[in-house]
């Protein structure tokens, strides 16, 4: 696990979110699921995520490694769909989201796709990436 997070911290973000992402949608596509990257795909991600939920329940521990690719799709739809850029967090920015990357939108905010990802995992439907999107679309319109 220390080589992916090695990997994660040499490859820019514009880079791997992306490819992260794309990962995603393999890995969904697998499994008979289509995700086109539209903001209610979101919506599939939280029901994959909690099923990750109910059979491997937070304890804590270490979070499973594909949170991070989920996080890193509803981030790509807010690039395809709404703007925003991937971007490396300066190191104030990784202490603060605990992630290595995350996206800024067209009014300047930075945001935390991967982060918001593990919150669904550990929070169950308290958290959601679609209702994350519908917030990060609306306060950049704003």
């Amino acid at each position: 696990m220390e080589q992916v997070a090695h990997v994660v911290d040499q490859v820019r973000a514009d880079v791997l979110g992306p490819r992260l992402a794309e990962d995603v949608v393999a890995m969904t596509a697998r499994a008979g699921i289509r995700l086109d990257y539209a903001p209610d795909s979101l919506a599939l991600i939280d029901r994959i995520i909690d099923g990750l939920r109910h059979t491997r329940p937070p304890a804590g521990g270490p979070v499973p490694p594909a949170l991070r690719s989920f996080g890193a799709y509803a981030g790509e739809v807010l690039h395809r769909r709404a703007g925003a850029e991937w971007v490396d967090f300066d190191a104030a920015q990784r202490e603060m989201f605990g992630q290595p990357f995350g996206i800024r939108t067209t009014d300047g905010r930075v945001w935390n796709p991967l982060g918001k990802a593990v919150k669904r995992y550990q929070a169950g439907t308290a958290e959601s990436l679609l209702l994350f999107h519908l917030a990060v679309v609306g306060r950049a319109r704003g």
